[in-house]
């Protein structure tokens, strides 16, 4: 009678390890830090140059171009192809089956929006490993969105989190630390670690904004990271670059930004949400539906991988639609902002 008992709590406790199991396979870390390279034969005084230069991961060596390499001080041509030749070895950048592909993208990680409908339209939540944006006018939620993924990317995988800590570029001055305690509070998680889990900083320009940018790698190469927010990736560009005459200009430095949170989004495996600002359509549709369109043109449009349309609703209801995606079909869905972010609408 024992044996009959015992066997079904033994099959519950193994059932409970393989899940441990899983989920600790999920948090095994995506990229190789620079002193794997010390066991191939690479100084650390070159280490320590490519470090300087923005260079924290194996996987950054691999993507980068070799005159990329080159224009790192104290790295000749011959250790350039050397360090290419290395990481060539280290990182699979070869051709793979898209059986393969399928089954890379079934163990991806989402983030939970807070928002049971915002999750179900973006079947899960915010994807890691690559580049989402939101655009709106001002109120529509963008920021709450922001602040409330710095708190649930925190929470364990079952839970819709990723057990990542979070970055936060602030262009906009409008980070607020105590919606993050309120936030935390809602999710059950203890306000004071959570904040100390989310690194900020305020961008004063866009070329510091590129500069954090490096920062952020190298915070990233020591810690277990999951989600980087930029809000918004376009304010400072719009304001230090006027008029027609910077416009190029203008569009190849945004191009450099958005490329380097691409290879961030890769190299780490995190989700990056960016935040756009909206401009009113000059092709004097004003009965048009919606009459605004998000700046940035067709560099921003094919950097970010889901583009994320939010506009006001009645009361605290906000309506989010997916404006472009390469797997979400174009549809709508509700979402309230409450003093505790991102909810459910309540009617």
């Amino acid at each position: 009678m024992e044996t009959q008992q015992l066997a079904p709590q033994e099959q519950f406790y193994e059932e409970q390890q393989q899940m441990q199991e899983v989920v600790e396979e999920e948090q095994v870390v995506s990229y190789q830090t620079l002193n794997v390279l010390v066991e191939h034969g690479v100084a650390m005084n070159d280490i320590q140059k490519l470090n300087d230069a923005g260079f924290y991961t194996v996987e950054s060596i691999a993507h980068a171009t070799s005159r990329k390499l080159a224009e790192v001080k104290g790295i000749s041509e011959a250790k350039v192809n050397k360090l290419k030749d290395i990481a060539k070895g280290l990182v699979p950048m070869e051709f793979k089956t898209a059986f393969d592909a399928l089954e890379d993208r079934k163990h991806l990680v989402t983030l939970t929006t807070g928002s049971t409908e915002l999750d179900k339209l973006l079947e899960g939540g915010i994807e890691t490993g690559s580049i989402t944006e939101v655009f709106g006018e001002f109120r529509t939620g963008k920021t709450q969105l922001c602040h409330t993924l710095c708190i649930t990317c925190q929470m364990p995988i079952t839970d819709g989190g990723a057990e990542g800590k979070a970055i936060y570029i602030d262009t906009e001055g409008s980070f607020r630390p105590k919606k993050l305690e309120q936030i935390a509070q809602r999710f059950g998680l203890d306000p004071t670690v959570a904040l100390e889990n989310v690194a900020c900083a305020r961008a004063h320009n866009s070329e510091h904004q590129m500069e954090l940018l490096k920062t952020a790698a190298a915070i990233m190469s020591q810690d277990r990271y999951s989600l980087i927010v930029v809000d918004s990736a376009t304010a400072l560009f719009r304001t230090d670059y006027m008029g027609r005459g910077e416009l190029s200009e203008r569009q190849m430095q945004m191009a450099q930004f958005l490329r380097q949170l691409t290879r961030l989004a890769e190299e780490f495996g995190v989700a990056v949400l960016i935040t756009n600002q909206v401009v009113a359509n000059p092709d004097g549709m004003s009965f048009a539906k919606d009459s605004t369109k998000p700046i940035g043109g067709n560099i921003i449009a094919h950097a970010s991988t889901t583009r994320l349309r939010l506009r006001k609703g009645r009361g605290e209801n906000r309506i989010c639609t997916v404006y472009d995606s390469p797997t979400l079909p174009e549809a709508d869905a509700q979402f309230a902002i409450g003093p505790s972010g991102v909810c459910d609408c309540t009617e």
